[in-house]
């Protein structure tokens, strides 16, 4: 059935771009995906789609023309409606909420049966779009049946990136007829955590499973994001795992301790410090910069010895790099006979990063 499916849909495409030939062709789409990660058809998604090496542009908007599994815009491909429209994200991201059988006016079944999700992506009158592509999806019924108490999708997960955790309480003793269950959870072997708090409401919601129905649940999570505001948690930080348990409403039961291990990542290159300009003088600006530093390196601090005068101060920054200026200027000002200043540049956790004496260039008195 797919089969043929597939044939008439591959002819319609071929009839439709015959059609649309005078249109101006803005390259294929990147990377497609959708939050949550898996999902039933009969849920609320978002589609995302990276479009930064088509000729789009920023801000710009857009529609999705979609014509499989049905046609919900069709007769408006010169004036789309505002329920086919975009959200820009930033950084050439759109993205398109929806739930499918709402969408597409069809069932469950009749999705699933179906070529899949076609479209095109266009400006508003159909002058400039997209090549044709698909958006994937993810079925994940096998797990009803396979017998396992946990399984992510994907296995291993990201950190920026989405989460999907299914969980099978009907192994589990305690949990049957529990009004919820939630994620109590940590990176990193607990060293950033989002707890399940039973007496705090917010937490109560943040960490609730959604309910699949007969004992199954999904746990959706961004990892960045969801632990974003906890403490421990900084720019650059890096997941190697989640540690997680599943726990029954007011804790009546859980899973006992699980282990989710982060995809591999690449390992950052070594750290680089430097000072600029290396040949000063006490009437010129200091720079201190660091780039490449290591997981919880977000402050540079600094102590300069010129003669019986110290300097101190911190400049914060991230992974990527920590910059700042000393105005040796004002600082010495008036200081007569120094040639040389003692600098000494240590981390936030009180790491000596560089112990270095600096010759001052002398300057002819005007």
């Amino acid at each position: 059935m797919k089969r043929i499916l597939l044939y008439f849909l591959v002819t319609g495409l071929c009839l439709w771009s015959s059609v649309l030939r005078a249109q101006i062709e803005a390259g294929d789409v990147g990377k497609i995906w959708s939050y949550p990660v898996i999902y039933n058809y009969n849920e609320e998604t978002t589609w995302y789609f990276d479009l930064v090496n088509t000729s789009f542009t920023e801000n710009q908007d857009l529609y999705i023309w979609i014509w499989s599994p049905s046609e919900p815009d069709a007769g408006n491909w010169e004036n789309s409606s505002d329920f086919a429209k975009l959200t820009y994200e930033g950084n050439m991201i759109w993205s398109f909420t929806l739930i499918p059988t709402s969408y597409f006016g069809v069932s469950a079944e009749d999705i699933a049966a179906s070529a899949g999700f076609w479209f095109r992506l266009k400006d508003k009158t159909g002058a400039m779009q997209s090549g044709v592509a698909q958006v994937p999806y993810t079925p994940f019924d096998s797990f009803y049946t396979a017998n396992e108490m946990i399984r992510s999708y994907p296995e291993k997960p990201t950190l920026d990136g989405g989460l999907s955790i299914l969980f099978n309480a009907n192994l589990v003793d305690g949990f049957s007829g529990v009004p919820s269950v939630h994620f109590h959870s940590g990176m990193n072997d607990w060293e950033v955590k989002q707890e399940y708090q039973a007496w705090i409401p917010e937490v109560v919601e943040k960490t609730k499973l959604k309910d699949l129905g007969n004992g199954f649940y999904r746990m959706d999570l961004i990892p960045s994001e969801y632990y974003g505001d906890q403490e421990g948690y900084y720019d650059g930080y890096i997941m190697e795992k989640i540690n997680f348990l599943m726990v029954a409403a007011d804790w009546a039961a859980n899973s006992g301790d699980q282990v989710l291990l982060a995809a591999e990542y690449v390992q950052p290159p070594d750290p680089e410090f430097r000072f600029f300009p290396l040949n000063i003088s006490q009437k010129d600006f200091l720079g201190i910069s660091r780039i490449n530093n290591e997981r919880g390196v977000t402050v540079l601090k600094y102590q300069i010895t010129a003669g019986t005068k110290r300097i101190t101060g911190e400049f914060s920054g991230g992974t990527s790099e920590i910059k700042g200026f000393v105005d040796l200027v004002s600082e010495l000002y008036g200081i007569t006979g120094l040639t040389q200043i003692h600098v000494v540049v240590t981390d936030n956790n009180d790491r000596v990063i560089s112990d270095t004496v600096m010759p001052l260039k002398q300057l002819d008195e005007q």
